[in-house]
């Protein structure tokens, strides 16, 4: 089976500051590789920034800088981000690095030879936000001003010579792809809504630019630089050093095992992405998976519309954890989210603070009293012991297969619920009063440590800071978690000491009008 699997987020575009968006993707695709880390898997996952384009080029005039040095300024803020979230990449592309450009420009020369790139005229709506090309039937027109009808952005008539993409040609091949690999697109409503896209008639791809220099040129075409989306999604390809198909990064993790990015860029990634790979003859992504959008009331959050939500000014009142959790369990994922104040402090307080936190606590403290701070014997497992203990067992290969169709909700429900019957099972077997059944106290409460461990084994991929202190109790750091170690119920060894912890969520204090 193949042990390598390759996550990458979509490179964020650095012409303002990052927004809870971003933190979300970021902290999605964290979580699926810390996961797949803790199942044994050798994870690359990929970040980064996309740095090009007139949308930059203009930012950069507005704040009366040079690109490069906006780029890096800006770039800076969301490697810094990376580090604030504690995501765990591997890597942070730039694609204003040289051997990014020494892959785009390779893979130009790979279309250009196979007879995929041609120089005519281009005249038609472009949108400089949204860096992407729109027919007169995707247009609409608001106050006097025309603008893309899925974005709202503001459109511009351009007429310039370009160099086009023969994506048209590409559209059967499309389709056919999709039937024989249905997982490829996620969720399936995004797949239907790619689907009817490209049923509707491709139409060849302008992939060069003159009315402006920020760009990587075109081969032997000094006065063209490179539409900046075939520059952006060759990213996934340049952190992998291709075209050195015999590098190790490429030969280990080529095809990427899932492309996480925001639906508004479904297209880029599922139709154009696959279409320049075809034509190039390179292996295609395993899968592409266009989760939804955090909302600022009921809009998008963007830069123009002032809505933006900032992730730094939320971990600042609540800390990072809470909000990881928050936005893992409480999004749906695949479709839209909003961040509310209330359910984040319901969330710290009802599952961080009093079922999870208050579980270790309340099981440690009657340890520490009743077997003096050792893991107990485990010998005598009775059967609603065992209910217990084996709904992971039980359950962990399905646990695997959900998460390899992204279904966090089923991860996260898994767990909440696992943390619900361990507090009950703690109640109701009353250990407390087994004081003279020394065999059956020590059970229950190996048993209820058992559960303690399996549950933050599977937290630590959402909430890796609070699970690192958690398990000081056992003496484990974080290299000790093993996915498969779950199903097993001898993991603690009876006799070796155990730690009462300090409080790992504090209860925050509703404010009620």
């Amino acid at each position: 089976m193949d042990k390598n699997y390759y996550i990458t987020t979509p490179i964020y575009y650095p012409s303002a500051r990052p927004h809870m968006g971003h933190a979300y993707s970021s902290i999605v695709a964290d979580f699926f590789a810390r996961f797949k880390r803790i199942d044994g898997f050798n994870v690359h996952f990929l970040t980064g920034t996309d740095e090009h384009g007139l949308k930059i080029q203009r930012a950069a005039e507005r704040k009366k800088i040079d690109p490069q040095t906006f780029c890096d300024e800006i770039s800076q803020t969301f490697r810094d981000l990376s580090k604030t979230l504690n995501l765990s990449n591997t890597d942070f592309i730039r694609t204003t690095e040289e051997r990014h450009k020494k892959t785009v420009q390779h893979l130009w020369n790979e279309l250009e030879k196979n007879d995929d790139i041609y120089l005519s005229k281009y005249s038609g709506w472009y949108s400089v936000s949204d860096e992407a090309y729109y027919s007169d039937e995707e247009i609409s027109e608001k106050e006097n001003v025309k603008i893309a009808i899925s974005s709202g952005s503001s459109v511009e008539w351009i007429e310039e010579e370009s160099y086009f993409f023969r994506l048209s040609k590409w559209q059967d091949e499309l389709l056919k792809y999709y039937e024989k690999n249905p997982d490829f697109i996620s969720p399936k409503s995004r797949k239907n809504e790619v689907i009817s896209f490209v049923k509707g008639g491709l139409k060849d791809l302008s992939i060069s630019r003159k009315a402006f220099s920020w760009g990587i040129k075109v081969p032997n075409s000094q006065d063209h630089v490179i539409y900046v989306w075939l520059d952006a999604l060759t990213n996934y390809l340049s952190a992998l050093n291709y075209p050195d198909t015999n590098d190790e990064l490429f030969k280990k993790f080529w095809p990427a095992s899932v492309h996480l990015i925001g639906k508004d860029i479904l297209r880029f990634h599922s139709v154009y992405w696959p279409a320049f790979l075809m034509a190039a003859k390179i292996p295609l992504p395993k899968k592409v998976y266009g989760h939804g959008w955090i909302l600022s009331g009921d809009e998008k959050m963007s830069k123009s519309k002032g809505n933006i939500l900032d992730p730094l000014d939320i971990i600042e009142i609540y800390g990072l954890d809470p909000l990881r959790y928050y936005l893992i369990k409480e999004v749906s994922f695949g479709n839209d989210g909003n961040i509310s104040q209330d359910r984040l402090e319901d969330c710290i307080n009802s599952d961080l603070a009093n079922n999870y936190g208050n579980l270790c606590q309340r099981v440690t403290a009657f340890a520490e009293k009743n077997c003096s701070s050792l893991v107990p014997d485990n010998t005598k497992f009775n059967d609603e012991d065992l209910v217990m203990l084996n709904k992971f067992t039980d359950n962990l290969d399905l646990i695997r297969t959900e998460i390899d169709n992204q279904n966090i909700n089923y991860y996260i429900n898994f767990i909440v619920s696992a943390l619900f019957e361990a507090n009950k099972y703690f109640n109701d077997q009353e250990p407390w009063k087994k004081k003279d059944d020394k065999d059956r106290l020590n059970t229950i409460v190996y048993t209820s440590l058992e559960m303690i461990r399996k549950i933050s084994f599977m937290l630590y991929p959402i909430i890796p800071s609070s699970i690192e202190k958690a398990l000081k109790i056992f003496n484990l750091n974080i290299d000790a978690i093993n996915l498969e170690s779950i199903a097993k119920h001898d993991y603690l060894i009876s006799g070796k000491p155990i730690n009462k912890i300090d409080i790992l969520f504090k209860k925050i204090e509703k404010k009620h009008d």
